[in-house]
């Protein structure tokens, strides 16, 4: 039960799953949504046509990272952050050209949208960020136990702003929760690339540690 429960818990963060689904959220929602009616699938995607339009300010027919930067908000209506820009922009442009079409756009704009649901179910407190225990428990409900020191350290990482050293850190918003939670994904699938023999232990060379790291988003 636990395996299954981890391994369901990773298709938060995969790019590939349409609905976040785990044990505990959104149980159906791939159901639901396959059968969602033909009528109800062009009005979205009508308003989500509008929407591209509206972030695309130059009028090219694909969005840049500036142009996505500027249309997305964290729920304090604070911006995104510029590196989360840059890391859903490397997801989601298949094509590598540096800009984003619409099909790309109504992919990403799902996986933001899932993200909230996922956010909104961790932030237990409902203080509009994550803490060290949600962010503890989010990562465990996804399969990645971290001990206290590392926990530590990506909430210092990732948090708002510059922790003082007294104390908790500050908590982390919704832009940055996905990029820590994405890296975190990476970093470990990473690890298990080259833990051939699955005994939790490595041995690597310096171009396969710059490699892995330069990878990161």
């Amino acid at each position: 039960m636990g395996d299954a429960r981890s391994a369901e818990g990773r298709r938060f963060i995969s790019r590939r799953s349409s609905t976040p689904c785990t044990a505990i959220l959104c149980q159906g929602n791939e159901q639901s949504h396959a059968q969602e009616p033909v009528h109800s699938i062009r009005v979205r995607r009508k308003r989500l046509w509008g929407w591209f339009v509206a972030v695309d300010t130059d009028r090219s027919g694909m969005i840049h990272a500036q142009e996505l930067e500027r249309a997305l908000i964290n729920g304090d209506w604070t911006p995104f952050d510029l590196d989360t820009v840059k890391m859903l922009m490397t997801i989601f442009d298949v094509d590598r050209s540096g800009t984003i079409g619409f099909n790309e756009f109504a992919g990403l704009w799902k996986y933001i949208k899932d993200w909230q649901n996922v956010f909104k179910h961790f932030d237990r407190d409902r203080s509009g960020s994550i803490d060290g225990g949600e962010l503890r428990e989010a990562l465990a409900q996804f399969g990645y136990n971290l001990s206290p020191q590392l926990l530590e350290l990506l909430q210092k990482k990732y948090a708002n702003q510059t922790a003082t050293g007294r104390g908790p850190a500050p908590g982390i918003s919704f832009d940055r929760f996905v990029r820590a939670c994405v890296v975190v994904k990476q970093l470990s699938e990473s690890f298990q690339k080259l833990d051939s023999d699955r005994d939790g232990w490595i041995q690597i060379n310096y171009d396969q540690f710059m490699q892995t790291v330069l990878s990161l988003p």
